[in-house]
């Protein structure tokens, strides 16, 4: 099954990020039609949250991002990953100010959610994600490929795969 692949590696080596989105456009079938979206925070924001507070939150066990919301909207899920409740968070961006390691930033933690989706009622061979032909880094592509720890490419769910070097506590 091809899905979408981001080498989060290459993705960071970005100053801007240039590819283009489809994700507002989803009844769309043809990328000719489409206003191109510069930007993938609105698309990827789900994404990106999964997989930073995943693989670089240091989950402080002391987590000052979490003391510092005013509206208890962060916890911490099973694994110790640092989770957002979407009812309760207004967006004071006081857990982006506490976190001593600057792993919590102010795209990744939007007020507004939306989530990417994965261009399923439109990719093809003949016509793939637009983010994927976009991308002038090959940081995201559409491709066959399976999970492997072993080489850092993780399965963030069914749609979407990525690589990333998983920061490891010394």
């Amino acid at each position: 099954m091809k899905r979408i692949f981001i080498d989060i590696e290459k993705c960071y080596s970005c100053k801007e990020c240039k590819a283009e989105c489809s994700y507002f456009y989803k009844h769309s079938h043809s990328y000719k039609d489409l206003p191109k979206e510069k930007s993938l925070n609105k698309g990827f924001e789900k994404f990106f949250s999964k997989v930073l507070q995943y693989f670089i939150c240091r989950r402080c066990e002391d987590a000052f991002c979490i003391e510092s919301c005013p509206n208890e909207a962060l916890f911490k899920d099973k694994d110790g990953i640092l989770q957002r409740s979407l009812f309760k968070c207004t967006s004071c961006k006081s857990c982006l100010v506490a976190c001593p390691f600057g792993t919590i930033y102010k795209d990744v933690l939007e007020y507004k959610s939306s989530q990417c989706d994965f261009c399923l009622s439109r990719a093809t061979d003949k016509n793939p994600p637009l983010c994927s032909i976009t991308c002038p880094e090959e940081a995201i592509k559409y491709i066959e490929i399976e999970p492997n720890e072993k080489e850092n490419i993780f399965e963030i769910n069914k749609n979407l795969v990525a690589y990333v070097v998983k920061w490891i506590q010394k």
